[in-house]
This record gives structure tokens, sequence and C-alpha cells, in this order.
């Protein structure tokens, strides 16, 4: 019996231990894009906030559903949650709807035949977005525009030499920008999410280049890089986590050698400076400017 997983719900939910786990933001884990269609006998999904992303995965179950398999699906009522019913039975289903510790719960049993999987899949797939003239996908950050915080870092960094990394690094738009420096010799891109990783391996095709599917909290740090450029995350499943940039700042730091720069942007309203100050040994303000600030800080 096959049974996937997609993210990780609330233990209230009882979720499979012996599951298949599908989310691209856990590494290592299988890609539900490359599941056999009516391969899986039941699909557990906690579902994305994004409408789109939403949709994607919802196809994608479906698809890899055998006819009779069930799907069984929840999140957060203010994420999405109100909405699955609708949009399950927008593909045609039938759908057994409950509500549970602030959440919705969806169930369904897979028919014969179901109705918009191609187009959901079209929508909420990899694409090259107009504007960006760049390959991303739905659910990736700052997906179809230029984030204000990585705008503002790109006006403000100068020429970057040696070897770095890119904590964070999405689909490479701040990647593209330290590349055009011919003084650069490597750059190691980092990223949590699947979809990034492939989307920066399409858009980038320099030598000096590699990418990683990694958490980059977790990244090995030898203190031997010449730079780090970052845009931190802070949220965590929706929900605003400081600790995140926090800990992007503490890994930057342990990648760099002595003299060796981190540029970091973020947020107005989050409090790093005394994160950068106990890890570098002068840090500086560069830019604030669009709710952001710029920090440049050397090791």
């Amino acid at each position: 019996m096959t049974t996937l997983l997609y993210g990780r719900p609330p233990v209230v939910f009882d979720p499979p231990g012996d599951a298949i786990q599908t989310s691209p933001l856990i590494p290592d884990s299988a890609a539900l894009e490359a599941q056999d269609p009516g391969s899986a006998d039941s699909v557990m999904i906690y579902a994305p906030p994004g409408v789109l992303e939403r949709r994607y995965v919802l196809a994608l179950a479906l698809r890899a559903l055998k006819v009779g398999g069930r799907l069984d699906v929840m999140a957060p009522k203010d994420k999405g949650g109100s909405r699955l019913g609708k949009e399950l039975k927008g593909f045609g289903l039938e759908v057994a709807e409950t509500a549970k510790a602030h959440h919705r719960r969806c169930i369904v049993i897979r028919p014969d035949t179901v109705e918009g999987l191609d187009e959901g899949i079209a929508a909420g797939g990899p694409q090259i977005v107009p504007g960006l003239e760049a390959w991303s996908q739905p659910g990736i950050f700052a997906w179809d525009r230029i984030d204000p915080g990585s705008a503002l870092l790109a006006e403000h960094l100068p020429a970057m030499k040696g070897e770095g990394v890119d904590l964070g690094c999405g689909y490479g738009s701040l990647s593209i920008v330290v590349l055009r420096s011919p003084a650069v010799t490597k750059l190691k891109m980092v990223d949590l999410d699947r979809r990034a990783i492939q989307a920066a391996r399409r858009n980038i095709e320099d030598d000096r280049a590699k990418v990683w599917w990694s958490d980059a909290r977790t990244l090995e740090a030898k203190g031997d890089k010449d730079f780090v450029v970052s845009n931190p995350p802070f949220h965590d499943g929706g929900a605003e986590d400081r600790r995140l940039g926090q800990a992007f700042i503490r890994k930057a730091a342990e990648l760099l050698k002595k003299g060796g720069v981190a540029w970091v942007v973020a947020n107005r309203h989050l409090p790093y400076e005394a994160e950068l100050n106990a890890a570098f040994k002068r840090v500086r303000l560069v830019a604030e400017a669009g709710g952001y600030k710029l920090f440049e800080a050397v090791k």
C-alpha cells in the first residue's frame, strides 16, 4: 500500500508514520510531481496557503491517486482552510468536510474522472514569469516579482570577489547580481525550497555557481568564505519567526573567514542588530528604504 504525505500536519490529524514525504520544503523528500498517475492508495496533504500553489498540489495528489483512493487534506481556517471544500468541489468531487483544532479538513474518495487537473498543474507549475524573464513557480518566495528587500541589496551591493554563498537564494535574483563581478570565483546557492533550487538551476548558467537543496541553518561551515549575501526568511509555516533570520546571521558568520563580509537585508521591524553585533567585528547600516534596512557586516 502506497501512502503519500505532503507537509507536516499537526499530530491531532494522525499523520501516517510510514508515508512517503513529498513536500518541496523538506530536503531529500520525494517529488509529488514524479509520482506515477494512479500509483497511490492514499494521500494526506497539509495544504499550503497560496491559491495557485494549493490548487497545484491538490491536482498533483488527485493525479497520483488510484480510483477509489482517499485524499485527506487540511489547512488552518485563515490560511486557505475555509476555501478547501469549494476548491475540491471545483474538481468535480464529493467532499466530506469537518472542522477541528482551528482547521478545516476535507476527505475525498477519488472517482473515475476528475475535472481540471491539467489546468491546475499548468497554473501552479514552473513557468517563465513575464517581467522577470526568469523561471519561477507559485510557492517560491516572491515568485512573481522582485522582492523590495532584494532590490535594495542589489542596488547597493559592490562587486564581490572570491568565494561566497547566497543563503536563501530563491530563484536566483541576487545570485545573478553577484555573478556580474568577474572577480567572483565560486558561488554556493542554498535554499530550503526544491522548487526554488530547480528554478535557480534553469536561470543561472554559470560554471562558478553551484546550487544546493538544503536548510541553510544546518549547512556545514568551514569559515573559509569571502562573502555571504542574504535576504533571510522570517516566516515559518505562515507565522513570523524572528529566530529564522537570526539563525541565518549566525550561519553567515560561521561561513566567513576573518575579514569576510556579509550583506544582509531585513524588514525594518526585525531586531537583527544585536545578533549582527554579537557575530561580527564591525556592522554598518548601509541603507534604509521602503520598510527595509541593509547591513554590511565584517567578520
